[in-house]
Order: C-alpha cells, then sequence, then structure tokens
C-alpha cells in the first residue's frame, strides 16, 4: 500500500525542510504567493537564519595561524529583492530541493545542499559534493573536512567564515560519496551559473580537482591547476586541493597554505608574519 503524501505530517515535514534548506542558502524571506484579487496577500513568510556552529578540533595544531576579522561585503544592489521578479538565492534553493535531472542522486538523497553563506560575498569557497554529514543536515561542510575547511578561512585567512558563500558543484550527496559523473555536474551546472549571477563574487576557491576541473573547463590536474590565478567570467580564482584530502594527506596541508596566501595577496588580505 503506498504512503499518503498528502497527509498533514508529511506537507508540515516536507515545509519545515524546505524552510530550514532556504534558511541556510541565506534566506530571510519568501515572497508572498499571487493571489485571486478578492484575497489578501499576506505579509512574507520569515525563516529563520540557521546560525553556523563549526566544530572545533580539540588540540590541533594552528596548521592556518591568524585571527578572523570582518570581511568586506560587496554592494548590496548585487543581490536582487525577492518577489521582484528577477532570479534569487530563495527560488535556486527551491528549485534544487524539487529537482530529479539525476533520478539516483533524487531517490537517494535525504536533504539538497543548495550552500550557504553570506548572500553577497567577496569570497566564495566552491567543493565538489555534499558528504553523509552535509546530507542529513542540508549545508556543505559540516563534516571532518569542514570543520578544517573552517579553520583554514578563519585561523588561515583571517576572516569569519559567515562573511563567504559556500556551496558545491553538486547540490546532492552522490551515493557512497562517490565522485560525480559529468552528467550529473552538467544538470547541476545552471543552479551553480544562476547562484554565481546574484552573488557576484570577486574571488572564488575551488577545493579540489572536481570543483576546478568542472568550473574551468579543463581537464588537468588539481597539482597543475593550483598555486596560480585564473580568470572565470570575470571572477579570479585560486584553485587548491580539498579539505578531505588534506585529512588523509596531512603533508598538502603545506600546499595548500601556500595555495591560500596566493589568494590573500590577490584579496589585499594582510599576510602573517613568520614566527
Amino acid at each position: 500500500m503506498s504512503e499518503d503524501t498528502t497527509s498533514p505530517t508529511r506537507l508540515r515535514k516536507a515545509v519545515r525542510q524546505k524552510l530550514e534548506s532556504l534558511a541556510r542558502s541565506g534566506v530571510t524571506h519568501v515572497p508572498a504567493p499571487k493571489l485571486l484579487k478578492a484575497a489578501r496577500v499576506s505579509e512574507p513568510v520569515s525563516a529563520a537564519r540557521a546560525k553556523s556552529q563549526p566544530a572545533q578540533i580539540g588540540g590541533a595544531t594552528r596548521q592556518f595561524p591568524g585571527a578572523a576579522q570582518d570581511l568586506p561585503q560587496a554592494p548590496a544592489a548585487q543581490i536582487p529583492a525577492a518577489g521582484t521578479g528577477a532570479d534569487s538565492l530563495e527560488i535556486i534553493a527551491s528549485e534544487v530541493a524539487g529537482c530529479t535531472l539525476c533520478k539516483e542522486l533524487a531517490d537517494t538523497r535525504n536533504r539538497t545542499v543548495p550552500g550557504v553563506g553570506n548572500p553577497r560575498p567577496r569570497l566564495m569557497f566552491l567543493g565538489e559534493a555534499p558528504g553523509a554529514d552535509e546530507d542529513r543536515q542540508g549545508e556543505p561542510f559540516v563534516g571532518r573536512a569542514g570543520q578544517l575547511l573552517t579553520q583554514m578561512i578563519e585561523n588561515g585567512m583571517g576572516i569569519k567564515r559567515k562573511d563567504v558563500f559556500i556551496g558545491n558543484i553538486l547540490k546532492c550527496r552522490p551515493p557512497g560519496n562517490r565522485t560525480p559523473t559529468p552528467e550529473e555536474a552538467a544538470n547541476c551546472r545552471c543552479f551553480l551559473d544562476r547562484q554565481l549571477a546574484i552573488l557576484k563574487p570577486e574571488f572564488i576557491c575551488c577545493l579540489g580537482a572536481v570543483a576546478a576541473q568542472n568550473l574551468l573547463a579543463s581537464d588537468k590536474a588539481i597539482g597543475k591547476l593550483r598555486g596560480q590565478l585564473h580568470n572565470y567570467r570575470g571572477m579570479t580564482v585560486v584553485c587548491t586541493y580539498h579539505p578531505a584530502y588534506l585529512l588523509r594527506t596531512p603533508a598538502a596541508k603545506k600546499d595548500t597554505w601556500a595555495d591560500l596566501q596566493v589568494l590573500m595577496k590577490a584579496m589585499g588580505l594582510p599576510l602573517p608574519t613568520s614566527t
């Protein structure tokens, strides 16, 4: 017997998950739908902003020295106001939540992960795809790799995680954390391109080969792409190793720190003094 998908309990759960997904994407309001002329349009529904509490790695040495500071934001005029008819982060997040282009991913996911962070960032971090923790919580980089990314951003670059935007090439977790297929990346690309058109970050940091190769349309290895500045549609791009790779290969943290310093120099951020 099939489950009743119109039951009040399931509908409430679906609405709650959608609002939580929108909040994690930086959405604060949802535009009210256009109703019949006889009906009064209600006030926009407020979505509570989720507060990110990155876990600390106890006893970890400061691989990425520095002190967090506020990162200047791009002008507010870059983001279309909700309900104006223009594309917006909440529209994209809603479409991502209902996307079934990749049948395997749609059938196996728990939650979609459109992205999270400052809706007017100067810097965006772009990863590969959600993992198990992200699939459960609907937010990118919340597991061990996410904890390391937070250290890279805050302890290394000296800025706050909340001041950047973090997303992935894929918005759904591939089963078993396998590498995304070219078809899956292509299906999700429209969402990424629309996010970039809205966010307009000056800088993008690609985390790992999948992110770098897909964004830059390159088949070069990450070792060949890192350590230099790239240009993507007027945005400056720096490529480095994925935090999950750094957890498996700690020796690569030295190269990643060098890449972050290339990024910091391009952004005009102060570099830490040697101790």
